[in-house]
């Protein structure tokens, strides 16, 4: 069996990933600190294209050199949306995607219905997949891989495996 100790950070900065990856990684020394049995710790944020968030490349840097994984979105989390209706290869900046996504759900909004979303999981995680997989073959790297989204492993880590 599995725990999964979710949190979300906002307030003083909180949604910023320089922000949210020092908050993990105080977490995580946290945990060590007192044999805490946890194996992963994850930052979930965008990149917020065509103005990348500040400080988002000493983000990444300050997570992988604390241990912290990433599902980062590229331009932003309303790709990952899209990702369960439909394959999207070609650039987005955050105006469109959020259109585009509120043509597959009507939703204004951050909020979901998950009803729609969850049985669309698997499409989804397929499809960010075939992203990373184009970006890695055509040599783009972060933060030019727009579209992305790593969210697809994030779920793999917290999903049992198929038997």
């Amino acid at each position: 069996l599995a725990a999964v100790d979710l949190r979300v950070e906002t307030g003083q900065g909180g949604s910023v990933p320089r922000t949210l990856v020092a908050i993990a990684s105080e977490a995580r020394r946290r945990a060590i600190d007192e044999d805490a049995e946890i194996d992963e710790f994850w930052c979930v944020f965008d990149v917020e294209w065509p103005r990348n968030h500040p400080g988002l490349d000493e983000a990444v840097k300050a997570a992988h050199a604390n241990g912290i994984q990433l599902a980062i979105s590229n331009p932003c989390f309303e790709l990952w949306l899209i990702l369960h209706f439909q394959d999207h290869a070609a650039r987005l900046d955050n105006k469109q995607a959020r259109r585009l996504r509120r043509q597959f759900d009507g939703s204004s909004d951050k909020g979901l219905q998950t009803a729609r979303y969850m049985p669309l999981l698997a499409k989804a995680a397929r499809r960010a997949a075939e992203l990373d997989t184009r970006h890695q073959q055509d040599g783009t790297a972060f933060p030019h891989d727009n579209p992305s989204s790593g969210m697809h492993r994030l779920l793999a880590a917290v999903q049992p495996p198929s038997r």
